[in-house]
C-alpha cells in the first residue's frame, strides 16, 4: 500500500515502525495484472518507468545470427519473426513503445551463464529448466517447444520411425541446448554426439555429411528444411519429457527488480491471444509431423 501524505497517517506509520517492524510500512505495489515484482525492493511495474539498463529504455538481448522464423533477416529491430515479434509485444505491454526498445547481441550460451547482465531480458529460445535457473531469472514460458530431428533426404535416418532406430546414427546439436539433452538423455546414440557452437555449423555438417542427423526445435526444423536444406527433411518430433511442458522463456538477470513484471505482461499476452496470434503468423503448423517413440 501506499503512505499517506497525512500527519495523522505518518504518526501511526511511525508507530507502528517502534512497535513492530519497518517492513508494514513499505511500499507493496503490483504490476498491473497483480503480479508482484520480482527482486529486492518489490519496485513498482508502473508503465514506462522500471528500474532497466537505461532509463526509459528497455534493452533486449539475442545471439547474431538472428535465426528464422524467430527474428527475420538478421535483424532483431524489425519486428519480423516471432521472437521479435513477442519482445515488442511484450515492451508495448510494459509501457514502452517500439522507439524505446533497443537490441544488444548477447551469445546463447552466455545469456543463462552466471553473472551480471547486460540486457534488461534476453530472448533466444532458452528453455526454462532448474539448472539454468540457479543462475538466472525466467518469466513464465512464452513458447511451448517440442524437438524435432532433421536428416538428407534418402538417408537412413531420414527413414526412422522411432528412438530405436536412431540409435545408429551420427548426430549433432547445438551446445548448452535443450537438443542436445534430448539426444543424450531420450535418444542415447551409441556413436559420439556432434556438439556445435552455433546451429548454422550444424547444418552444414548436415549437409557436408559429417552427421546424420541433427536435432533443432520444430519451427527451426521447418525452416530449415523449407528454405535453407531443400533435399533435407523433418523426420519426426518428440513428445513432451515429464510432467511439464518444456518452454523458452524470456532471460533476466538472477536479481532482476523487473521479472515479475515481465512475467505479467508475457502472461497478458498469453491471456489476450496475443502469443497464439503470433504463432499462428510466423510459426509453422506441426500437426502432419509424426511423434518418435
Amino acid at each position: 500500500m501506499h503512505l499517506s501524505p497525512r500527519p495523522v497517517r505518518l504518526t501511526v506509520c511511525a508507530t507502528a515502525v517502534l512497535l513492530v517492524t519497518a517492513v508494514g510500512c513499505a511500499p507493496q505495489d503490483a504490476s498491473p495484472d497483480g503480479a508482484q515484482a520480482a527482486g529486492p525492493g518489490k519496485r513498482s511495474c508502473a508503465p514506462g518507468k522500471l528500474t532497466t539498463v537505461a532509463p526509459g529504455k528497455i534493452t533486449v538481448g539475442t545471439d547474431k545470427p538472428a535465426y528464422a522464423p524467430w527474428f527475420s533477416d538478421d535483424d532483431p529491430a524489425n519486428g519480423k519473426g516471432y521472437e521479435s515479434a513477442v519482445a515488442y509485444a511484450v515492451a508495448k505491454e510494459l509501457g514502452y513503445g517500439k522507439d524505446a526498445v533497443q537490441w544488444r547481441t548477447v551469445p546463447f550460451n552466455s545469456a543463462f551463464a552466471p553473472g551480471a547482465k547486460s540486457f534488461d531480458f534476453d530472448v533466444n529460445q532458452v528453455s526454462i529448466s532448474a539448472s539454468r535457473k540457479q543462475a538466472v531469472a525466467f518469466s513464465s514460458g512464452y513458447y511451448d517447444v517440442r524437438q524435432a530431428v532433421v536428416a538428407v533426404k534418402g538417408s537412413k535416418a531420414a527413414g526412422a520411425r522411432s528412438i530405436a532406430d536412431l540409435k545408429d546414427a551420427k548426430l549433432g546439436a547445438q551446445v548448452g541446448s535443450t537438443s542436445l539433452d534430448v539426444v543424450n538423455d531420450t535418444i542415447r546414440p551409441h556413436q559420439a554426439v556432434a556438439v556445435f557452437q552455433k546451429n548454422d555449423l550444424a547444418k552444414a555438417a548436415l549437409k557436408n555429411g559429417q552427421v546424420d542427423a541433427i536435432l533443432v526445435d520444430l519451427p527451426t526444423a521447418f525452416y530449415i528444411t523449407s528454405a535453407e536444406l531443400k533435399d533435407a527433411v523433418v523426420v519426426g518430433q518428440f513428445a513432451h519429457q515429464g510432467p511439464a511442458k518444456e518452454q523458452f522463456g524470456l532471460v533476466l538477470d538472477k536479481e532482476s527488480a523487473i521479472t515479475g513484471c515481465v512475467t505479467a505482461a508475457v502472461d497478458a499476452l498469453r491471456r489476450k491471444g496475443t502469443l497464439a496470434a503470433l504463432e499462428k503468423q510466423w510459426l509453422a503448423d506441426a500437426v502432419n509431423v509424426p511423434v518418435l517413440k
